[in-house]
């Protein structure tokens, strides 16, 4: 696979493009983006000048050091601030019940734009969001339940990237059993799962044919994922692909012990480069999700005064808002790559239409 520009930088301008057409009681809450806190980075005020805007970013329940969806959108705001010294702060959505509150608690103290991250927003984003019209919103992976100017929505078309990493299970079991651990059952997920079987029917139909599936039922119980993956594997499945939050670390710590014991398992890690977290002798690849980008230009909108409400924006294989990192060369050989690369191009042409569920 040819190696491309940067995930991050690739996203920003796919969004610009498209942003373009589009029309002319928390533990965390004092994690404010102002140095001294090492959840935190420092604003570098010295190439930037000080911006008084102020960012919220409530997260799902996964919480902001899932190594996954929450903390991509986490480390958005973080160059943010570093990069223009505008204010972010966040607070973690320990249940559902949490998430409405929280996104309260930023309108209540006049924050400038406040993020929910994940589909599980939509109804709390869509009720704050019509009772406070003269506040912005930013909203990842959902819609709010209505057409509301004031909430800007990013989406991404994660069965296209699923497939993808599909492909490369499909073509690299050798026990031709392959495992899908999702965390809620949701459509988003659901996406997810769709996109990934038909990936693997392509090039190896069999081992479709018999995909082992597991919801954990929650984003935040690396215990979960890792009895998930252990059933799994003793069922002889060498390959799991997670779409799970921080559910997803149980798989990796179970793949992990799998690995040390000599036995050859892999993982497919979900939105990041997981295998800069987990490493390569256990992560086969990963299905990123341009995250960070999304949520990164989005606030820079607002503080450059280009913000655009009442829209949403899906990234896909052809914006390259979801796909493979480069670091997939160091485990996937250079045939499967170029296979992934073949389907990648009939998806953006067309040619191959990706199911949703």
């Amino acid at each position: 696979m040819k190696k491309q520009v940067s995930l991050m930088l690739m996203i920003i301008l796919a969004l610009t493009v498209v942003l373009s057409a589009c029309g002319n009681k928390n533990e965390n809450s004092n994690n404010t983006n102002t140095g001294g806190n090492a959840e935190t980075a420092s604003p570098d005020t010295s190439e930037a000048p000080a911006s008084k805007l102020k960012i919220g970013m409530a997260t799902d329940v996964g919480g902001v050091n899932d190594k996954s969806f929450n903390q991509s959108a986490w480390e958005a705001l973080k160059k943010v601030t570093a990069d223009t010294g505008a204010e972010s702060k966040y607070l973690e959505s320990k249940s559902d019940a949490d998430m409405e509150p929280n996104l309260r608690a930023f309108v209540s103290e006049k924050y400038d734009l406040t993020w929910g991250i994940g589909f599980l927003f939509s109804d709390a984003m869509t009720k704050v969001a019509k009772e406070n019209p003269d506040s912005k919103f930013g909203l990842i992976d959902a819609t709010p339940t209505e057409a509301l100017p004031n909430v800007e929505s990013v989406a991404f078309a994660e069965n296209e990237g699923s497939f993808l990493v599909g492909v490369v299970a499909g073509l690299m079991t050798k026990t031709n059993k392959i495992g899908f651990v999702g965390g809620m059952e949701i459509p988003v997920i659901k996406k997810f799962e769709a996109g990934f079987k038909a990936g693997i029917e392509a090039v190896n139909p069999e081992a479709a044919k018999s995909m082992k599936i597991n919801y954990v039922g929650d984003f935040s119980k690396p215990d979960l994922g890792k009895q998930a993956a252990a059933t799994m594997y003793d069922a002889g499945v060498d390959i799991i692909f997670h779409a799970s939050g921080a559910s997803g670390n149980g798989v990796f710590n179970e793949a992990k012990t799998r690995k040390d014991a000599g036995k050859d398992v892999w993982v497919i890690g979900v939105d990041k480069d997981q295998s800069l977290e987990f490493g390569d002798e256990i992560t086969l690849t990963s299905m990123m999700k341009g995250v960070e980008a999304a949520v990164y230009k989005v606030s820079k909108d607002l503080i450059d005064g280009n913000w655009k409400g009442g829209q949403v924006v899906t990234l896909g294989l052809k914006d390259n808002g979801v796909g493979l990192p480069d670091t997939s060369t160091k485990n996937v050989p250079a045939d499967v790559l170029a296979k992934v690369e073949e389907y990648k191009q009939k998806i953006i042409s067309g040619e191959i239409k990706v199911p949703t569920e």
